[in-house]
């Protein structure tokens, strides 16, 4: 069951904030800090909360690291004491959290809906920009026993990477899918000990020595043909872009629109005009896609949301603007000669 709405009063970044989710591709646009990944964290809390081990309060501290563990400086900075809320749905499940910008205690916040929530439990996965399969062998002991400055958002995905695959063929949906990400990995990913390799024809390659690029399509890789990703899960990606040459974009693009077709619900958030173009190129007519534009209003500063289907109706659109300033200019550059 997909999401279908985020609202955010008071919370980090936003004053008042609701945005309508599509159940297949949500792309997050806009300049930085207008919160893109503070809205993908507090609906990937949300998912994880939906299992028995953890509260939804707690997973936010532990996908925002506030100082001190406390919750309340989760609130939007103001004077005085505020009281803020995040609320998430799915159809007609709801489940929201309040506090203050005093919570201090564990017991402050207020946490409505938890139950219902459950039922059914979703899987989610959240990829950070940062590449963290190189760093696995024994970072999930670490993160356990001690006290380590890492959102919790890397431990989950080491959990899932680490999934021993199943049992039986791979989905005749995705089977295609593996042949192009194999061609620009040129090998297969391997696990050996809590240390990934890539198998080639040259052997096995730790992934410390693959560009952060490969190893960001080693774990596409990897989600794929363990079936992490699959029908009713969710994918949270924080620029997928980082690190990764852009040959290869229409690989992840192709893949991505591939999971929405089979009932997986993505999200991502991007700075860059190529993917949103492969996006625009690839997407058939009845492929749900929509792209919320983050920007903040001009009289007060608050961040707003524009979200539409179409990637011409973006608006405001940076990236876009930004390629037709430099198209200008090397325009006016190439026929200046014409003018002197």
């Amino acid at each position: 069951m997909a999401l279908t709405r985020v609202r955010l009063r008071r919370f980090t970044a936003f004053e008042e904030l609701e945005v309508e989710f599509s159940p297949g591709i949500n792309v997050f646009v806009g300049d930085n800090g207008t919160g893109k990944t503070h809205l993908m964290k507090v609906c990937y809390a949300a998912c994880d909360a939906s299992k028995s081990h953890i509260t939804f309060d707690n997973k936010l501290i532990d996908v925002f690291l506030p100082s001190g563990r406390v919750l309340g400086r989760l609130i939007k900075r103001q004077q005085g004491s505020k009281r803020g809320a995040v609320e998430v749905f799915r159809d007609k499940r709801r489940l929201r959290a309040s506090f203050s910008n005093l919570a201090r205690a564990p017991t402050s916040p207020t946490i409505t809906g938890a139950t219902q929530w459950a039922e059914p439990p979703i899987k989610s996965v959240y990829i950070p920009p940062k590449e963290m399969l190189a760093n696995a062998p024994g970072f999930r002991s670490l993160y356990g026993q001690r006290q380590i400055q890492f959102e919790a958002v890397y431990d989950d995905l080491l959990q899932w990477a680490f999934l021993p695959l199943p049992r039986g063929r791979i989905e005749t949906q995705i089977k295609h899918l593996f042949p192009d990400l194999e061609r620009a990995l040129r090998g297969k990913v391997t696990v050996d000990n809590e240390e990934f390799f890539l198998r080639s024809g040259q052997g096995k390659i730790e992934f410390t020595l693959l560009a952060e690029g490969i190893r960001k399509l080693g774990l596409l890789w990897i989600l794929l043909r363990n079936g992490t990703l699959q029908e009713g899960s969710v994918l949270f990606w924080d620029e997928p872009e980082t690190n990764l040459n852009p040959k290869y974009f229409g690989v992840v693009i192709k893949v991505l629109l591939e999971l929405q077709r089979m009932g997986v619900q993505i999200f991502f958030a991007t700075h860059d005009y190529v993917i949103l173009k492969e996006l625009d190129l690839r997407r058939k007519s009845k492929d749900k896609v929509v792209f919320h534009s983050l920007h903040r209003q001009e009289e007060t500063g608050d961040i707003s949301c524009n979200s539409t289907d179409s990637f011409l109706e973006i608006d405001p659109n940076a990236i876009s603007d930004t390629f037709d300033d430099l198209y200008d200019r090397e325009v006016e550059r190439s026929l200046g000669h014409l003018v002197q």
